[in-house]
């Protein structure tokens, strides 16, 4: 049972208000294929986009880390306050049709997507060319089981967690940010960029990973009705004594 604090009212009204929040994803997720560079930048506010150059000033490649939570759709507006190139990280979805709607929506918000299985190819060959970017990662969802290198703790259960963001950011010597957003009122959010940490080498494996989901926590605790409970986070519980064991790598 996630929100275990909360009384069963309660936990009906947060769902009771998600199912809402949901519509209105899939609403501006339409709205998108429209809606003019200043409509977007009045309903979705970067807080403090001072400092995408303070870290591009740091002379490195950038992971950006986020959550679906609040509307992860708009958050690739980001994209076009950016210099270094925006590339975001993604599951190819397994309608073609579909798929190719969400690629054309994103891209027409300047952000460059990858699909997840080319995503380590593509950040080498650009450390490799000093092509300097930022890739935006949404690592809250749950990896496939046989896959899983990595269990935390996050809402109250252990789960398999997604490493990848971590790892490439040590293995690259990128800097990482995570970003935190709000749902202002019906339409309109605001996002706060957070440094999560500088020279992620200095860290012992998956410590970064563990700080991102203590961080998507806050987050979730705080209005809990704009998180994307759908996407069976949890589907793995119970399941870690029967995942393939796999060593610790940097």
């Amino acid at each position: 049972m996630t929100l275990p604090h909360l009384s069963d009212k309660e936990r009906l009204e947060i769902e009771k208000k998600f199912y809402k929040h949901m519509c209105d994803l899939f609403m501006e997720m339409i709205k998108t294929m429209t809606i003019s560079e200043k409509e977007i930048n009045r309903r979705f506010v970067i807080t403090n986009i001072e400092l995408i150059a303070e870290y591009e000033a740091k002379g490195k490649s950038v992971v950006l880390m986020c959550a679906h939570y609040g509307s992860w759709e708009w958050l690739i507006n980001i994209a076009k306050k950016i210099n270094f190139r925006s590339i975001g990280v993604y599951k190819k979805i397994g309608n073609k049709y579909f798929d190719k709607l969400i690629r054309d929506i994103r891209s027409r918000l300047h952000a460059e997507l990858v699909e997840t299985k080319r995503t380590v190819e593509l950040m080498e060959y650009n450390a490799a060319h000093g092509i300097k970017a930022f890739y935006g990662f949404a690592s809250d969802q749950s990896p496939q089981l046989m896959k899983a290198k990595y269990w935390d703790d996050f809402m109250g259960f252990e789960v398999p967690v997604y490493t990848g963001a971590e790892m490439l950011a040590k293995r690259l010597d990128m800097n990482m940010l995570f970003v935190k957003v709000r749902k202002i009122k019906r339409g309109f959010y605001e996002a706060t960029l957070m440094p999560l940490v500088d020279n992620p080498r200095d860290y012992p494996d998956y410590e970064i990973t563990s700080l991102f989901l203590r961080e998507v926590e806050k987050q979730i605790l705080e209005q809990p009705e704009y998180y994307f409970w759908t996407h069976k986070r949890w589907k793995h519980i119970g399941k870690k004594a029967h995942a393939p064991k796999t060593k610790q790598t940097s």
